[in-house]
């Protein structure tokens, strides 16, 4: 009986320097992304409310509420991992 051999790293080309530089900035961007969009997440609702109050009958409030909620709905997944 033989045993597979371990995977090399050899198949693994290096990184260029620029695509490490991207890695970094997207590191460096990620956590304020995501503490922003947590609390956006956390404060549209108030803004909701008083478009919810005064009723969706008029159409230019109907769209702004459409237009919140799904801003809403993208920072409530964007934000979804912060301070985990």
């Amino acid at each position: 009986m033989s045993n597979p051999s371990p995977v090399s790293n050899e198949s693994i080309a290096p990184s260029s320097p620029e695509a490490e530089r991207q890695h970094r900035l997207l590191r460096s961007v990620k956590g304020p992304a995501q503490f922003l969009s947590f609390w956006v997440a956390i404060a549209l609702p108030f803004v909701h409310l008083p478009l919810l109050a005064q009723g969706l009958g008029d159409p230019t409030v109907t769209l702004t509420f459409f237009v919140l909620l799904a801003v809403n709905v993208f920072a409530l997944y964007l934000g979804h991992g912060y301070n985990r």
